[in-house]
């Protein structure tokens, strides 16, 4: 009788350790597909030699085993949209910009403040510090892969801007989030429209400049209407990649590590807009025939004195409601300075 339970009882260990072998191969050849979606055009800077080449990586260190479909230029949604295109599950992945929603991230705009970032790669190691420290708060019900502030935003304009009494009445349209203060700082007035009507909107002279990126300059073709640029930086959005939370939780456990390691820093891991990448940027917008003018330290002042303020009452307002906010800046600044950028919009006496 011994004998016989002892048999049956291997046959059964036998049989389970069979089963779990079965059980992991099986996971290990697992696949998936990921939608991935994003507001920038197909011919943008960022699908071309960020997304999509990170979504070739994914591909190739999981040995085919990750394969992807791209939805940009807004094909799943307006620009506004792109978090909840995400969080809804209509695309497994996606890259979203936080200011295009105001009030709904709040501290998180710490990420757009004025500040020299001239590379996304150092833009997201800050904004990954700032998310583990604090900000993780904000993005309850998906998968963050990594969050940051965008490269410094500077003023395109149809006629050139030298002084802060060249700004006064001027119509820019604004990215929105503390751009939307800058513009008003500086005494001229914002205008709210999406980035594809701006090319119409500035050749019309319904808008007499913009305030963004050098990336959406040359995908936009913004160059062949706004011939000057003014180099103080505005900062620009908050923005980043997530990943819907269901997408996440079954994706197979040995794959999770890949695309970590690959989208935690997707701008680093494809060469794409990094500093070096900036450089070669701002030749190719001279090189359209705009001409780009650096504001003298004395009147960069004026203009960055302006953006303080505007960051005073953006704290204030925010902690009338309970929130952190002055220690969000002194965070934001604290990181941006670890890696050698100046944080313009911050106090000095709260550095």
């Amino acid at each position: 009788m011994k004998k016989k339970m002892f048999i049956v009882s291997l046959v059964a260990l036998l049989a389970g350790s069979l089963l779990l072998v079965v059980s992991n191969n099986s996971a290990a050849q697992s696949k998936m597909h990921i939608k991935f979606s994003t507001w920038h055009p197909p011919v943008a800077r960022e699908v071309k030699t960020v997304f999509i080449p990170m979504l070739e990586e994914l591909k190739k260190r999981s040995n085919g085993r990750i394969t992807y479909t791209m939805y940009a230029g807004g094909a799943l949604g307006k620009g506004p949209e792109h978090y909840d295109i995400v969080a809804k599950g209509l695309s497994d992945m996606g890259y979203f910009t936080a200011t295009w929603t105001p009030g709904r991230f709040p501290l998180s705009d710490v990420l757009s403040l004025a500040a020299w970032v001239n590379g996304k790669d150092i833009g997201v190691d800050i904004g990954n510090a700032m998310y583990k420290r604090i900000l993780n708060r904000e993005f309850p019900g998906v998968k963050m892969i990594e969050l940051n502030g965008c490269i410094q935003a500077f003023l395109w304009t149809k006629k050139p801007v030298r002084t802060l009494e060249d700004c006064k009445g001027l119509r820019i349209r604004t990215p929105g989030g503390h751009q939307t203060n800058y513009i008003k700082a500086l005494g001229a007035e914002p205008v709210f429209m999406p980035l594809g009507a701006v090319y119409l909107a500035m050749e019309t002279g319904t808008v007499d400049g913009i305030v963004t990126c050098p990336p959406l300059v040359l995908a936009f073709k913004l160059f062949e209407v706004a011939k000057h640029g003014t180099i103080a930086t505005f900062g620009c959005v908050t923005e980043g990649v997530i990943m819907n939370q269901k997408s996440w939780d079954r994706t197979p456990a040995d794959l999770k590590p890949i695309i970590e390691e690959v989208c935690s820093n997707p701008f680093r891991t494809s060469g794409g807009l990094t500093r070096d990448v900036y450089k070669v940027m701002m030749k190719e917008i001279a090189k359209k025939g705009v001409e780009l003018y650096n504001l003298p330290k004395k009147e960069e002042n004026r203009w960055f004195m302006g953006f303080q303020d505007m960051t005073r009452k953006w704290v204030a307002d925010l902690e009338k409601k309970g929130l952190p906010a002055k220690k969000v800046v002194k965070m934001y600044s604290e990181e941006a300075e670890k890696r050698d950028v100046k944080c313009v919009a911050c106090p000095p006496e709260w550095k």
